[in-house]
Formats: C-alpha cells, structure tokens, sequence
C-alpha cells in the first residue's frame, strides 16, 4: 500500500460521513465543534489533549457554545488560570438531537448494505483503528454458524498447499471430514469451534467421535497473521475439555512430523506420540503420526 492509497481512501470516506462540509448533519456546528461537545458532554477533564485540539482554536469554540448558550464557563477554585465548564441543558438537548441525528444518518448509510457485508465491514474497522493505533489483538472461540464449514476446508487447502506445498488431495480429505461431522453429527457428543479476530475466522478445531470412550482431535488451524496469540493453545484446551465432560476416556490425533508448530501445541497439552509411519500422500513423502492424550 502507498501514501496514494491511503489519501484516496481518505477523499472517499471524508465524502462518505460529510466531513468535508462546513457543518455536521445541517447543524450550525463543524464536526470539530460536534466532537469537543461529545467530551465535554462525557466529563472529559482535558479535551484538549483527548482530542489534540489547538490551545486557541479550542477557545474560540469554548467562546461560541457560551454565546449560544450550551456551556457555562466559571474560574477554577484550585487554579485561577484555568475554567471549569458545564454542559447546560440546552447544551445536553442540541447534542442529544446532533446523536440522534447521527445514528439516523448512519442507519441509513449501513441499510444499503447486505447484512453479511456488515458484518465484514465492522471487522474491516476494527481491523484498521487496530493496526493505526497499535491496539493488543484480541479473540474469542465460538460454535459453528452457516459458511464456517466452507472456510475451514478452504483455509486448509490454502495454508497447507503454501506451507507445507500438499496437493489437493489434501483438501478434498478436509471436505470428506467436514462432511462426515455435518452427515452423522452428533451434538451431545461432537463440536467444533472458530476462533475471530476482529470478528473474522481466524482459526478452527472439531471434536469428533471415535468409539464410544475415544474422541478424535482434527482440524486444527490457525491462520498466519494470528499466530502468537496463544490461540492455537486455546482452540486445543477448549476441544479437550469438551471431551472430557462429555465422558470420553481418551483422545487421539493424526498429524504428520512436519508440522512442528501444532506438534509442540499438543505436547503441552499433554498428548504423546503413540504410533508413526513413513507414507506417501498429497504429493509428498511424510511421516504420519498418531497421538493420545488419557482424559
């Protein structure tokens, strides 16, 4: 990305919400003004420095909400230098009809968008204010909802295909076990979890049935750009504790030596290797690997 794509997608979206016009929602106050009363409205002590406003512009629009009177400005009793301002009623009136206002104009921009691509575009949001401001990710893990199962064999053929350069016989054994837990689910005693972040799937695990004391791990993922997050740890504490309310007595898992990353997540969880062979599949010569965890 370039300065340039960063200044159009600016001109766009300063178009968008209106802030290029001289004043907000057909108010006579700029958005400026709108959002030092927001603070002041919220009890913010310092709105110069919550809104890095300049000394002397922030005087002049202190100065012209006491003329209309939405504010009242008094001399500090512990420093003379300074004022205390107060937000009037009438002040608290014109801001809750500027917000009532706002989430009517707002409303209206978002019914144009189909329901699934709000849900992409809040992400999208979140996703940028966190990377401009440095803001810790964070995830949470919850049930399946209708298009996870398409993502989970998708993610899978594209990261191992990347990573570990399978071919798409490897895919096509994700769909087989993604088809299988959908055709002869059952939901006492299988689940299976996405991780998010920044409301998009990031990561996945299913607990499936085995025998009737043996569950089976699979289909653990994680996507590259949320690794180090301790989901990968996570998704597989949430699968074993699954299947240990449930009654199973124990938990197995196939994987292959090449995928040290996941292997170490399951030695820490406590699973042992039990059983290895030399194969050859998805185009390539591998060692596949069973492990147990006793529950």
């Amino acid at each position: 990305m370039s300065v340039a794509d960063v200044r159009a997608f600016n001109r766009f979206y300063t178009g968008v919400i209106g802030l290029l016009d001289d004043a907000y929602l057909d108010s006579p106050y700029s958005l400026t003004e709108v959002r030092v009363l927001l603070e002041l409205v919220a009890g913010t002590t310092d709105v110069k420095a919550a809104l890095g406003v300049d000394a002397g512009y922030l005087s002049r629009i202190l100065g012209r909400f006491e003329r209309d009177g939405l504010i009242t400005r008094s001399p500090s009793p512990d420093d003379a230098r300074r004022h205390v301002v107060t937000v009037t009623g009438h002040g608290r009136q014109v801001f809750a009809d500027l917000d009532t206002r706002s989430d009517a104009a707002i409303g209206a921009l978002l019914d144009r968008v189909p329901a699934s691509d709000r849900t992409a575009l809040v992400a999208a949001m979140a996703r940028i204010r966190r990377i401009l401001t440095d803001t810790p990710r964070s995830y949470l893990l919850r049930p399946l909802r209708p298009g996870d199962l398409g993502w989970v064999v998708h993610r899978h053929g594209v990261r191992y295909a990347e990573e570990y350069a399978y071919d798409d016989n490897f895919e096509a054994l994700v769909a087989r076990v993604v088809a299988d837990y959908v055709l002869d689910h059952d939901p006492t005693r299988e689940a299976a979890w996405i991780a998010e972040v920044d409301g998009e799937p990031v990561g996945s695990i299913f607990c499936v049935r085995g025998d009737a004391e043996t569950a089976r791990l699979r289909l653990l993922l994680v996507e590259p750009q949320a690794r180090g997050l301790g989901i990968g740890k996570r998704l597989v504490e949430e699968c074993v504790r699954f299947a240990t309310r449930v009654g199973y007595r124990r938990m197995t898992l196939a994987t292959v030596s090449e995928v040290e990353v996941a292997r170490g997540i399951y030695r820490r969880a406590g699973f042992e290797p039990v059983r290895s062979e030399p194969v050859r599949k998805w185009g390539k010569d591998v060692v596949e690997e069973t492990w147990a965890l006793d529950l």
